[in-house]
């Protein structure tokens, strides 16, 4: 819609001429049970600098009834238009703005969500409105550096509950008056409504006592784990306050798991929303939890960095996202009594590969994003946002200093309290702590694009002794497509040396950290010493680069990668070896017999879990498909075999049930899987429950086995929300034309779906074992998703865009049909780059598939 997508240049000018004292937001949410529209009034004062001037505030509203600027009386229809309301001839000095509206319940999870439990058909509500979404709700200044004073008031049904960033107070006839925010920014401001269940707690600390609660729907309350969720908290309490040296700075905490949530979560100050797939219905293994501790972490992380402190402008959210998923790592690693000490191994295992991922795509861009509007920043939360920008600040404390880096972060919290900085604040403060120049530093690492790849050379004499040892240092160019120029840059790293011992591990005998700058690098202290077995280059992950081992490395790594004694290198060689094998260095043969060889030892089941993932998408994406079903075979035959021989009732077993079905296919395999759920045959230790029948069903749906009959059955055991959905994605994966064609009308042409069902539906319709069956739709997405995308909200649309492109279709007649919609589609940036990115999948895919059937000889 024209006049939706702000741009930086009218914040800027908007920023300068107004500052924004309070809103009070009036919601009657009454009818929340029928849906709709509710009405919502916003007073707003704010201060003009220059009197005269014309000015906006931001609203996206089926209808506006009353818009009254200092008393005057406005003509809506004449002053509203898209997602604006003119404000004519500003006062200097203080205005005050009223505005009456109907405003939207949505399904998408943009806005104020509604849903509706089918356990107990009650309405259920909560907002969500980073990036530009509080306007759905209310007439708001629409930026993060216009930060408010906000109180709510919100007319409830009868026996509801509502939460806000303020202390929940007693209602009154249903009336919940909430007493005024501290100064913060519109996209943190939160309402969340409804019967909701409830635990309540408190920290205490030095005097301090700080209000916790936790919150779900009824439905899950059987399943909350409020004690492991509250201890957690509680670590980072105590973590984050001693090293910030800054006492938390809103009243209360709450965490609150809500239905049909886009994102992990999101940190409202003092409310924060949490998808409620956390609250965990069956069993899980250990690194599901610690997922979600990083997840309840990260929002805390935030309440300080983020809501306190915010940024300007969204070109620095990396730093906001950087920022809490650096320390909420750090805190699992390091806090007292933590469950995860070894979260550096998760961190490199899947955040860092997801960050390498981004990195190599035509849209990579430098950390610091160029944010022109807020088109570009909706598409912006990405690997390169969160992963890669977090794994910068592992390098900026390695280079700076751990002591001084949270030296210059208390100096940055204390000088900025609940206003609005820019990077160049906090680099300022870490200068001044750490005595570091970080300009050049900044400009390499976080102002281009691109990777590093890191090499060693190393000589030998007769006796296996090293005569030189140096880093390379290379810049490939970038992706075909990207912005900018390859550059080298600053690394801190360690070089960890590693034997086996008498037992047969792989242990570090000896650890060597250094800066690497420039191409070459040599590292003196290497020579004279006899050559280990394995030399790893950027141990303890502090850098940010593709790391590569040396020949007889690589060989000893091959035969004995399962046998190093710590997690993290590890996890390293893992990452490596998979990024060969994307990159087309490595063959899939050769990846999943390294996985074979290897995965029995991996005690690890966050990094087990993920070379689960990453075996079935090298084998359905990058093998020779002259190859696929023999290697699938294989993969599956060892699924099965590792499932029949883990620990009974282990992390270990229930992981390998899940990849074998997500792969079972003989007719023996797939009568196990039935024979599973019926429970005529057993595997000692496995429990069969809710999550689990569901990822048999609908392994059964996607083979033909199972039909709408006995999908039907499962739904009937398990009328949840979260029954509704696995029913979903069982009935999309059927292998009839009749069924694909079901539940692409039910996506493309209908348009009705909840966000979480529509997401369901698209991951159930694409299979890779049904290529030919979904070759039609690859051309039905060209003609159609340039409509979705104009027709849709950013979050729906992203899903289709995203979820829909013909990625499971490796061919070149893919790679020209994409080009020709791109050249005459004419597409804005933000689908652009959604599909140019799908593309380059597609691309690396042929890459690696000639590779692998070259291995073949």
């Amino acid at each position: 819609m024209p006049g939706t997508n702000l741009t930086r240049e009218e914040a800027q000018q908007r920023a300068e001429l107004l500052t924004v004292d309070s809103y009070e937001v009036e919601l009657d949410l009454s009818g929340a049970q029928e849906g709709g529209t509710y009405r919502s009034v916003a007073t707003v004062r704010f201060d003009v600098a220059r009197g005269g001037v014309d000015s906006f505030i931001d609203l996206v509203a089926p209808a506006v009834h009353e818009v009254a600027l200092n008393g005057d009386a406005l003509d809506a229809a004449e002053v509203f238009q898209d997602s604006r309301i003119a404000l004519p001839g500003l006062l200097e000095g203080r205005n005050v703005l009223r505005v009456v509206a109907d405003c939207a319940y949505t399904n998408t999870g943009e806005g104020l969500h509604r849903f509706v439990d089918p356990v107990d058909e009650q309405a259920y509500l909560y907002t969500q409105f980073e990036v530009p979404d509080a306007r759905r709700v209310f007439a708001s200044f629409e930026q993060p550096d216009l930060k408010a004073t906000f109180r709510f008031t919100v007319t409830a049904p009868e026996g509801w509950t509502v939460i806000s960033n303020s202390p929940t107070p007693e209602p009154k006839d249903n009336v919940w008056a909430f007493e005024p925010t501290p100064r913060i920014s519109t996209y943190v401001t939160a309402l969340i409504a409804g019967p909701y269940h409830s635990v309540h707690s408190v920290y205490e600390k030095d005097g301090q006592s700080v209000p916790l609660g936790i919150y779900c729907r009824p439905s899950l309350a059987e399943f909350l784990d409020s004690d492991a969720i509250f201890e957690v908290t509680r670590q980072g309490f105590d973590w984050f306050q001693e090293k910030f040296d800054y006492a938390y700075p809103f009243a209360k905490y709450d965490q609150l798991f809500v239905p049909e949530f886009n994102a992990g979560a999101m940190e409202n100050a003092g409310a924060v929303t949490i998808r409620d797939q956390y609250v965990f219905r069956s069993k899980v293994t250990d690194a599901a939890y610690e997922v979600r501790a990083e997840t309840i972490l990260h929002e805390l992380a935030h309440m300080w960095f983020g809501d306190l402190v915010t940024m300007e402008w969204w070109n620095d959210l990396w730093l906001n996202e950087s920022f809490a998923t650096y320390t909420s790592i750090a805190c699992q690693a390091a806090a007292p009594g933590s469950k995860w000490p070894h979260s550096w191994t998760t961190f490199a295992n899947s955040m860092k590969t997801w960050a390498y991922r981004q990195d190599q795509l035509p849209s990579t861009h430098p950390i610091m994003a160029d944010i022109r509007d807020l088109d570009d920043v909706l598409v912006n939360f990405d690997g390169i946002t969160y992963a890669k920008g977090a794994s910068v600040l592992k390098q900026l404390v390695a280079y700076v200093g751990e002591d001084e880096f949270f030296k210059g972060v208390q100096a940055y919290f204390k000088r900025h309290a609940y206003g609005n900085t820019r990077l160049s604040d906090l680099l300022g403060a870490l200068e001044e702590t750490s005595g570091r120049d970080l300009k050049t530093w900044s400009g390499k690492w976080l102002e281009t694009a691109g990777i590093n790849i890191l090499r060693p050379e190393i000589e030998t004499d007769a006796e296996s002794t090293v005569t030189s040892f140096a880093v390379r240092q290379e810049a490939p160019a970038l992706p075909a497509g990207a912005k900018g120029e390859p550059v080298l840059r600053p690394h801190r790293v360690a070089i960890g040396l590693y034997d086996l011992d008498g037992a047969g591990k792989l242990v570090r005998t000896d650890r060597i950290e250094l800066d690497v700058d420039g191409e070459l690098t040599a590292v003196p202290q290497l020579a004279g010493r006899r050559r280990p077995a394995v030399i790893l280059l950027n141990d303890d992950d502090l850098s940010y680069a593709k790391v590569r081992l040396d020949e007889e490395s690589l060989a000893a790594v091959t035969e004995h990668l399962g046998d190093f004694e710590a997690s993290l290198p590890r996890a390293l060689c893992w990452a490596s070896a998979w990024d060969m094998t994307r990159d087309g260095e490595l063959a899939t043969r050769d990846y999943l017999a390294l996985v074979l060889s290897g995965i029995g030892k991996e005690s690890d089941i966050g990094v087990v879990q993920s070379l689960h993932r990453q075996v079935k998408l090298a084998i359905d994406l990058y093998a020779d498909p002259a190859a696929r079903e023999a290697l699938l075979t294989r993969w599956t035959e060892a699924t099965l075999a590792h499932l029949r021989t883990a620990e009974p009732g282990g992390d270990h077993q229930l992981a390998w049930a899940r990849a074998f079905a997500a792969t079972a296919r003989t007719p023996e395999q797939l009568d196990l899987l039935e024979a599973l759920l019926d429970g005529s045959q057993t595997v000692e230790g496995l429990a069969v429950d809710t999550e689990l029948r569901w990822a048999f069903v609908q392994r059964l749906a996607a083979v033909g086995r199972f039909d709408e009959a006995e999908i039907a059955a499962e739904y009937e055991r398990d009328r949840t929300a979260a029954g509704e959905r696995h029913a979903a994605t069982a009935r999309a994966a059927r292998p009839t034309e009749e069924a694909k064609a079901e539940a692409w009308a039910s996506v493309v042409e209908s348009g009705k779906l909840p966000n979480a069902v529509q997401e369901a539906v698209i991951g159930g319709f694409v299979q890779t074992d049904q290529r030919e069956l979904l070759a039609p739709y690859a051309e039905k997405y060209f003609e159609v998703v340039k409509d979705v995308w104009e027709s849709r909200s950013h979050e729906i649309a992203q899903q289709i865009a995203v979820g829909l492109y013909p990625s499971v279709q490796v061919t070149e007649e893919t790679l020209a049909r994409t080009d020709s919609w791109l050249a005459a589609a004419e597409p804005n940036a933000a689908l652009r780059r959604l599909v140019s990115e799908s593309r380059a999948g597609v691309e690396r895919a042929l890459k690696a598939q000639a590779a692998d059937a070259a291995a073949a000889g």
